[in-house]
This record gives C-alpha cells, structure tokens and sequence, in this order.
C-alpha cells in the first residue's frame, strides 16, 4: 500500500497536476486497497479538517492580506526610495537596494513571492537599464526575497508551528538572527561584485534628504517594527500582529498615501483570498496522505534507519539537512514540510533538539530551494518580472546561494544562533 501511495502521487506530480489534489487522489486510492476501506474513508475528510482546525492559521491569510494591501498602497515604492536614501552611495546601488527593501518588507508579508514580485517589477528594470549583467538583477532579487519567510512574521513558519504543535513566536524570534546573516552576507556579496564589474553608485544623499526619506516613507518603515516589537514583548499575539499589520497596511495605503483606491482594494482581498486558499487546501490535503503514510509506519521506519546510521545529533542534523536540500530542489517548501515534517519531528525528539532550533533548520533548508533549480520558485518570479533568462539568473545567484548553505551550516553547529533570543 505504502509504495501504491508514493509511486501514484509522484506520477501525479509529473503529469503536472497540483501537489494538493495529487496527495488527496493517492490517499483515497491507499484507502481503497486496505481491508477495511468503507470504514478507513470516514477518515478523508475528518483528517483533512482536524489538519486545518487550528486557531494558529488564521494568522496567515492576515499577514498574506498584510503584503497585498502595502504592495497595493504604495508602501514598497517609499520604502525603495528610503533606502536608496541610505545604501544608494554604495557600489552597485540598486542591488543594496534590494537587499535593504526586501529586508524591511520581510518583517511584515512573510511571503517571498510577493517579495519578489513587488521589489523585483521596480527593480529588475533600473538595474537593467543602469548596465548590470544579464541575470544578476534578477537573482538579487530572488536571493534577498527569501528573507521573507526567514525574518517575522512567516508564512512557512506558522506552518511548522501548527504541524508540531510549538509556539509560533518562539520560531519567529528563532529566525531574526539568521535573517540578518543572510542579508549582511548578500549585501558583502553585492558590493563585492559591484566593485568587480564597476557598477554604478548613485550620489550620496545628504543628511537632510535622508531624514526627509524617513519622513516620507515612516508610516512604511513603522510596519516591520509594529510586528516584531509587538510579538517580542508581548503586547500582541502572532493571530493578534497579522490582525494589527493588515489594519494597519489597510490605514496606510488608504489614508495616508491615498494610493489604495476601492478596485486595488477589491484585488488584493482576491488575491489575499486566493493565496490563502492554496495554503490551506495543501494543509487539508496532507491530512489523509500523511495518516496513511503513518498507518504504514512510514515514519517510524525513517526515524529508526537515521538511529540506525548515528545517535550523534549532529550527524544527524547533517543527514537531514542534505535530505532536506534534495527535498527543496523537487518540492516546493510548503509541500515538502507538509510532507516531512512529521516523520522528522520525532528523530528531532528522541535525540533532544531544541525544538525551536530544528524548526528553523528545517525552514532555511526548504527556503534555500526557493533559490535552486529545478523548481526554484522565486527564480521563475523573477525570470517573469524582469523578462530575463531563468538559465543567466541560476548562474549569477551562484555567491548568494554559497552564503544562505553557509548561514544553514553555521546555526546547525552553532544552536544559540537560533535559541538565544527566543531563550531571552
């Protein structure tokens, strides 16, 4: 029963159809082959609802209305032009650019693709026409969009949270260090090749237009630190921040900027709707598909060969760190946690990792596939945005996918990197 499964749903997935009906298809056919299959169907839909019966996952389709609502109402234009204001004197301008806007816009839309999409149809563009080489503006901007689901709020992490039943805030905090890693290191790795290639650097903006840029953009800037202030002492929920952030997102473009006239606001509660929906629908979908597998003891017997080869946490770590990084390049990340996570939770247990450390192991293993080929998301968001060839933006994203593996390597030995400010 147990290979029927696997075998039907990749097949599914190479006929091209979608990764939730695929898992829902390959558990009713895993049904029918059991000797109890009238009884066992009662389980489809019960575990597809008891998978999205949790308080926590209303945050997300707040924080997805959040990024809608500032990709509509002008706040990721004020937050290119702030900093501009400030990285704009550096080598390569645009790219610090990106890397600043995406940084900011992480701590409020969790989503990379929307990231990606918002900064990169501004971007992608100037860097063009400023004489940058062929693919490079697009990987700056596929590389510094992953900060997304990395820095608070995150999408992939409320996932996590809800599938091993731990505090969502604690893996939020868990991923601030490690967001600020990666966005130092491609900002090095920026300027490193701007210095190389001789691209351009803007003039610098004198203190007074710089506060003038803060001015301007902070209502924007007020966002981000809304969130993580929020969450980190206490004063607001995870459920309550999202809640907060798209008011807040809505009052901005509204209000403020008067950029976010009715039919904007009508399309960014479909396409908050939308996007919502494809995450929910994989969660419910998981349900009958991950019961099966562990009516099969297929977990068990994945936790036991990793036991088998070493008790060591950190060999371990590494084992599960190269699965989840062939994992990343055939899944997309949702997918593949829905998928995995529960048959790694337990190895994670019975050998005493933190469990807030190995969350967010598991989410920058997954999220560095949003970087890599084949499926490489945000590499085919940004091949679209910017009209460039998917083949030039794998070649130049190289150095920027060499420092997220780093950043990885360094929180699996170092744990504190990743428990010292949730241990506060």
């Amino acid at each position: 029963m147990t290979l029927l499964i696997i075998v039907l749903f990749l097949v599914l997935l190479l006929l091209g159809m979608d990764v939730g009906f695929a898992m829902v298809l390959a558990a009713v056919a895993g049904i029918m082959t059991r000797p109890d299959a009238f009884s066992d169907a009662v389980m489809l839909p019960l575990t597809m609802l008891t998978s999205v019966d949790s308080a926590a996952l209303l945050s997300i389709p707040l924080f997805i209305l959040a990024g809608e609502l500032m990709n509509s109402g002008g706040v990721t234009q004020r937050l290119i032009h702030w900093s501009l204001a400030f990285v704009g004197h550096m080598r390569g301008a645009l790219s610090q650019v990106a890397v600043v806007t995406n940084l900011i816009m992480a701590g409020i839309s969790g989503s990379a693709v929307a990231d990606a999409t918002a900064t990169g149809t501004a971007l992608i563009p100037a860097m063009k026409r400023a004489g940058y080489h062929e693919g490079y503006a697009g990987a700056v901007i596929a590389a510094a969009s992953m900060l997304g689901p990395i820095i608070p709020p995150s999408i992939p992490m409320v996932v996590y949270a809800v599938m091993a039943n731990h505090s969502v805030i604690k893996i939020f905090l868990g991923g601030v260090i490690p967001g600020f890693m990666l966005a130092a290191g491609y900002m090095v790795i920026c300027a490193w090749i701007a210095r190389r290639r001789n691209y351009p650097a803007q003039e610098k903006s004198t203190w007074p237009q710089r506060w003038q840029a803060t001015r301007d953009s902070g209502w924007a800037l007020a966002m981000p630190v809304i969130v993580l202030a929020g969450i980190r002492f206490g004063i607001v929920t995870d459920i309550e921040a999202a809640a907060v952030i798209a008011l807040y997102a809505l009052f901005v473009g509204w209000v403020i900027y008067r950029e976010l006239d009715r039919g904007r606001f009508v399309r960014a509660i479909l396409d908050a709707g939308r996007s919502s929906a494809v995450i929910l629908f994989l969660l419910a979908a998981a349900g009958p598909f991950g019961w099966l597998l562990s009516e099969a003891k297929v977990n068990q017997g994945i936790r036991d060969l990793l036991l088998w080869i070493s008790t060591d946490p950190l060999v371990v770590l590494v084992m599960i760190n190269i699965f989840l990084l062939l994992i990343g390049k055939i899944l997309e990340p949702l997918p593949a946690m829905i998928i995995f996570v529960p048959t790694l939770l337990p190895v994670a247990a019975q050998l005493n990792i933190d469990p807030t450390h190995f969350a967010v192991i598991v989410v920058l293993n997954l999220m560095i596939g949003l970087q890599t080929p084949p499926v490489g998301l945000l590499l085919f968001v940004s091949a679209a945005v910017g009209k460039e060839p998917i083949g030039a933006i794998i070649m130049q994203i190289i150095p920027f996918v060499l420092w997220s593996l780093t950043v990885l390597a360094l929180i699996v030995v170092f744990p504190p990197l990743a428990t010292w400010l949730p241990s506060l």
